[in-house]
């Protein structure tokens, strides 16, 4: 019997970590007195925003990397940066969305976080799309790198678009202590899980 590799590994404990939170999210964290169950959404909601994040931070990374020392290593991990950044970013819209229906009677409101969390996906998408229609080699990277590191702009400003303006989102919970033990736990165990699993996908293409 072959032995795991230490990509398997790193699949197996992120696949288990995501199942221990997701079980935890029914079975542990107490349900929202407002919202009722349609809250667990944010679970998966919040940490995934969280994980694309840190996603386009590795493309903005990658790409001042590679502008400054042409290193192709940093381009490979700033490409699969932003395609995993773009999976979580859909997640986060699409739970959103879901939320949003239960909560606020409609999928969509042209709010700031949500217009904001859409630009950061547009802009992504079309770093992708840049290095799909592009002959690839130096220019292509080139071009993808500049696109990464000023579509990183984006991110402050969906992260405090709450603060910033009034908006529909809720405001940052976790800063005005507004989210029980438990919740916070299991939201971090979830970040957790999506780190784990993000860096062994980033890890892969090396």
């Amino acid at each position: 019997m072959n032995k795991l590799n230490r990509f398997e590994k790193a699949s197996v404990g992120a696949v288990a970590l995501m199942l221990l939170a997701g079980g935890a999210i029914f079975f542990y964290a107490p349900t929202d007195f407002l919202q009722g169950p349609v809250q667990r959404i944010f679970y998966l909601h919040v940490s995934s925003a969280i994980a694309a994040y840190g996603c386009f931070a590795v493309v903005l990374l990658g790409g001042a990397i590679f502008l400054r020392t042409e290193n192709y290593a940093a381009d490979r991990w700033a490409r699969a940066g932003a395609l995993v950044g773009v999976v979580f970013t859909t997640v986060t819209l699409v739970m959103g969305m879901l939320w949003a229906k239960k909560v606020w009677g409609a999928f969509w409101v042209w709010d700031a976080r949500l217009t904001s969390t859409l630009v950061l996906w547009i802009i992504y998408a079309g770093y992708l799309l840049v290095r799909r229609l592009t002959e690839p080699g130096r220019q292509a990277a080139r071009l993808a790198a500049v696109v990464g590191i000023f579509g990183f702009v984006d991110v402050p400003v969906v992260h405090f678009s709450v603060t910033w303006w009034v908006t529909h989102h809720p405001g940052p919970v976790i800063i005005n202590d507004a989210m029980p033990a438990q919740m916070l736990a299991r939201a971090e165990h979830f970040v957790e899980a999506r780190h784990r699993k993000s860096h062994m996908m980033h890890s892969a293409v090396r």
